[in-house]
């Protein structure tokens, strides 16, 4: 899988990888009438997208933080409904990288994950 941010390809592969479609619906139109049926007013379709790695370097983790250093950013990724790769202009939460370790006098990062969301 190779994914690219800004058209740069990312230098590790991800241990995780999940889309999400997410329905994005007008807060004021949509409700639900006193019988309990609701009235929805889509307004679009976003992707989101839950990824992570095992363990990078100091190396690899440093060029996956730099990638997503602003505030938004093309994202190019395997999409399930479109049936290949696609870019879209995305945001990253939060993004913890829990475990620093060192073996053999490189240090590694475990199990840095986050979320990507379309603009």
């Amino acid at each position: 899988m190779q994914l690219k941010v800004n058209g740069t390809p990312l230098v590790a592969s991800p241990s995780e990888f999940k889309v999400t479609l997410l329905d994005l619906d007008d807060a004021d139109s949509t409700v639900r009438t006193s019988d309990g049926r609701l009235n929805r007013d889509r307004v679009r379709v976003i992707r989101q997208v839950e990824i992570g790695w095992n363990a990078l370097t100091s190396i690899q983790i440093k060029q996956v933080l730099d990638a997503m250093e602003n505030v938004f950013f093309d994202f190019t990724f395997p999409d399930p409904k479109a049936g290949g790769y696609i870019t879209r202009r995305m945001y990253v939460g939060d993004r913890p990288s829990p475990v620093a370790f060192e073996r053999n006098g490189v240090l590694w990062w475990k199990d840095l994950k986050f979320i990507l969301t379309e603009q």
